[in-house]
């Protein structure tokens, strides 16, 4: 099938249109490319479609740096500069404020550009024992599992995490029943935490450790965590540990304990410059970090605000929080709608949400605007589930701000955005 692209669109496909005017969507593209497709999938109103040929390429076309893209699920615009990239986030993100938010954003879009190469803190891989060792990641548009020996968009340190367990992989001297392993490095790139997730219990972790410490001194501790697979509903559980189960991460002047399990922003280059951002201009009687995590944004704003309640459900997280948590800050472990419902008189002067890819929803969106709160920040990993919740806030009676991209997952179609409301 011979298609001309229109567009990229969010989950990094190409959009286009066949014969009888159906949308396709094909992947390692960019606009106005001339190409040759192949039917993968097809529905009632789209089509999806695998790349065979480029016809006519883009003047934005270049030569990928990772020898696995094309391959590879992990990134999806290697083929294209960084800068290329940006403007491709920006119009994707505007163009989603208009689509699913049904609003325009004519003001500026800030952008916080980031290094494009080995900023990843952390990254997770899939592990297969038989029949051969197989470290990776998913295949571009499968649940296979790609062999990846390194990784450009992450640390220096991880990829030598990766080679020394891909050694021990072929040596047959992982844990047994492994299935995931995350790597986790620090600010500075000099320590690294492992999660390792399995389906029984390591009969002699200590002695695993101690093995691979010899090859990586750097490494500071593991986690075992219980999983029963991917497509299982139950959530892992810590179940083991060596060494010590977390790093210190500086940040903004601050250490953050973070232990294995526990979310941490994933550029290394651009964790200071998104806190200064969120903080920027704000200060007052009392503030809220809703889906604070381990407090990245809680300590910063502590010294700004007389009164802090920091909101984290994850155990893990809310430990690590309740360790980091400065003496004006109540660490609240609880669900942001649990804690709205319970908090309707508390009138602070500033909220700052930061809630996973599914967003904020109808019902905590609608506790958060009663607070009548004169000030919200909303950090979104998603401008899907951010323009569904911004035109409910929008609804509420706030204004748009300020508009930022943050450029948290350079090489990839993840759009993470702050922008910040008021009323």
């Amino acid at each position: 099938m011979k298609l001309t692209i229109e567009k990229l669109i969010y989950g990094g496909d190409g959009l286009a249109r066949s014969a009888e005017g159906k949308a396709v969507f094909v992947p390692l593209v960019l606009p106005g490319e001339e190409v040759v497709s192949d039917v993968v999938d097809e529905k009632p109103g789209f089509i999806r479609a695998s790349l065979r040929e480029v016809l006519k390429p883009s003047e934005k076309r270049i030569q990928p740096e990772c020898p696995y893209f094309g391959r590879c699920g992990g990134c999806h615009y290697q083929h294209t500069d960084h800068e290329n990239q940006l403007e491709i986030k920006v119009a994707i993100l505007r163009e989603t404020f208009r689509r699913t938010g049904k609003f325009d954003w004519d003001g500026e879009v800030i952008i916080h550009s980031s290094e494009p190469w080995h900023y990843r803190n952390r990254t997770r891989m899939k592990v297969e024992m038989e029949p051969g060792f197989s470290l990776g990641y998913h295949r571009l548009a499968s649940n296979a599992l790609e062999p990846v020996e390194s990784c450009p968009i992450s640390s220096l340190l991880i990829n030598r995490a990766i080679q020394a367990l891909w050694e021990m992989g072929r040596e047959h001297q992982l844990p047994k029943g492994t299935l995931e392993i995350e790597f986790f490095v620090n600010h500075d790139d000099s320590e690294l935490l492992l999660e390792i997730y399995v389906t029984r219990m390591a009969d002699d972790l200590q002695n695993f450790f101690s093995k691979l410490k010899t090859r990586l001194p750097e490494l500071k501790g593991l986690g075992l965590f219980s999983s029963a697979g991917q497509h299982s509903s139950v959530s892992p559980e810590l179940i083991q540990t060596a060494g010590e189960p977390f790093l210190m991460y500086q940040a903004a002047d601050w250490p953050f304990r973070v232990s294995a399990g526990s979310f941490f922003q994933t550029n290394r280059f651009l964790v200071n410059d998104l806190v200064q951002t969120v903080v920027s201009g704000v200060s007052g009687r009392m503030a809220l970090d809703l889906y604070a995590g381990v407090g990245l944004f809680t300590n910063l704003l502590s010294k700004r605000f007389h009164q802090m309640f920091a909101v984290e459900s994850d155990p893990a997280s809310a430990a690590d929080l309740r360790a980091n948590a400065q003496k004006n800050v109540t660490a609240v472990p609880a669900t942001t709608e649990q804690f709205l419902q319970k908090s309707l008189n508390l009138n602070p002067d500033l909220v700052v949400v930061d809630p996973p890819r599914s967003g904020m929803g109808e019902k905590a969106n609608k506790l958060l605007a009663a607070l009548r709160v004169p000030r919200i920040i909303y950090l979104s990993c998603d401008p899907t589930t951010l323009a569904r919740d911004l035109r409910l806030l929008l609804d509420f009676g706030y204004h748009m701000q300020e508009v930022h991209f943050i450029d948290l997952f350079p090489q990839t179609f993840h759009i993470e955005s702050l922008v910040k409301l008021g009323r």
